[in-house]
């Protein structure tokens, strides 16, 4: 029988190990998204495909303790920052236990969770114990009417709830709202108002054309340029200058005159953040993916399953991809569509 990954080396996941994934770029990879499932209680249109697409078969996920098992992995490899996402990671049957056994099992792991926040209400406090460092909820608008008509459900109020309750705790919250123009762009001045009464930071990220099938056009994109030269006329920004970390993220951060939370800027098409991307992606099926732009993917499930292979195997796999881990904005000058990857966003993982 093969040995597991965290019998045969000493460092827990969250350490350093002695030589820490990096790819050829010269960019070290120490942030892993990990997505729990496919499966959403929303239909935003810029997350899933316009027409049915067949959810991923059960026996196809990874199971928990498969992910808990990459999870030790990661660690073994330098990276120390795990952020589950979906899909919905909530619509995924006791979804807690799986948060709760990455906490008992690796303890230094710095643990997140990206939610679109309809399922969270009455679980804050469990992830607060359970070690979960910030919350990004996904949210693109304040209005009722509206939220319906982007998710295709009436259920603002329990976001909004959620979100309560996330703050009672102290959990650090982030709000993510994709931009798009004559959608959700009459709400910037709401979302500034939040961002200055509230402790948390908002960001609005560019709307991407993810899987081809998606709302996506060019009279709905919205460039960071524009979003922020409206917000300046609302309110007064400050650069936050963030001092070079590898856990860095892309966001173009400002404080807030007068406000007690923050504004934040993500670009990836108008301003791509390739030279410092440290993140890699496992999708719900155990596909690797090193690059969200870069349709190349390294199919995990089977090496993990095998008898013969095993964990040994998929860090060699997971070594050798992060090699070649592509700079995103030359594929996207190489493509000759709009869609900036071939799947949708739910199932690659957020």
């Amino acid at each position: 029988m093969v040995p597991r990954m965290s019998d045969v080396t000493r460092t827990p996941a969250g350490g350093r190990s002695a030589a820490p994934l990096t790819d050829g770029h010269g960019r070290e990879v120490s942030y892993l998204r990990l997505s729990v499932t496919d499966r959403c209680n929303l239909r935003c249109g810029y997350c899933v495909a316009r027409q049915t697409v067949p959810l991923m078969p059960h026996e196809a996920i990874l199971s928990y303790e498969e992910l808990l098992d990459i999870v030790g992995l990661a660690g073994e490899l330098g990276i120390d920052k795990v952020r589950l996402t979906g899909g919905e990671p909530f619509v995924r049957r006791d979804f807690l236990h799986l948060v709760a056994g990455i906490r008992e099992r690796f303890p230094a792991v710095d643990l997140r969770l990206t939610t679109n926040g309809t399922l969270l209400s009455g679980h804050a406090a469990a992830l607060k114990a359970a070690g979960v460092s910030c919350v990004n909820l996904s949210l693109d608008t304040l209005d009722r009417a509206t939220f319906e008509r982007i998710t295709g459900r009436d259920a603002l109020f329990d976001v909004r709830r959620a979100m309560d309750e996330v703050l009672e705790t102290g959990l650090k919250l982030k709000i993510n709202a994709v931009a798009m123009r004559g959608v959700n762009d009459a709400e910037l001045p709401a979302f500034l108002a939040m961002a200055r009464d509230l402790p948390v930071d908002v960001r609005y990220i560019e709307f991407m054309p993810m899987g081809g099938c998606t709302v996506w056009n060019e009279d709905v994109f919205w460039p960071a340029e524009d979003i922020l030269a409206k917000a300046r006329q609302l309110a007064e920004l400050t650069p936050v200058a963030l001092p070079p970390d590898r856990h860095s993220g892309p966001a173009k951060v400002f404080t807030i005159a007068g406000g007690k939370g923050r504004f934040g800027l993500i670009t990836p098409l108008s301003s791509h953040f390739c030279g410092s991307c440290n993140r890699l992606r496992i999708t719900p099926d155990g596909r690797l993916r090193t690059c969200l732009f870069s349709d190349k993917e390294y199919r995990l499930r089977p090496i993990l399953r095998h008898p013969r292979l095993g964990l040994p195997a998929v860090a060699r796999v997971l070594r050798l991809a992060g090699k070649l881990k592509p700079l995103g904005f030359e594929l996207l000058k190489a493509r000759k569509t709009a869609a900036v990857a071939m799947k949708h966003m739910s199932a690659i993982g957020g």
